[in-house]
């Protein structure tokens, strides 16, 4: 039970991300891209086509690929605690 919470907790923050980067892609204020990368980032954990994205994304902003690394590695460890 608490696998399929943790799982559906993941898809909908992934998608919230998604969202949002679509709306950053037009808006000045939001981080399109970055935010592109992070929720691909988190579905990429629970599915194929998004970890081929987020590779793909990953080689075409290798800036922003260190940004989304110091994230993933800072939401490793609050997810330790």
């Amino acid at each position: 039970m608490a696998r399929q919470f943790e799982r559906i907790v993941t898809l909908v923050m992934g998608w919230l991300l998604i969202v949002l980067g679509v709306i950053g892609l037009f808006l000045p204020v939001l981080q399109g891209v970055l935010l592109l990368l992070l929720g691909f980032y988190v579905l990429s954990r629970e599915s194929s086509w998004a970890r081929r994205r987020f590779n793909q994304l990953r080689a075409r902003f290798p800036d922003l690929d260190a940004s989304v690394q110091r994230l993933a590695d800072r939401m490793r460890a609050w997810r330790r605690r």
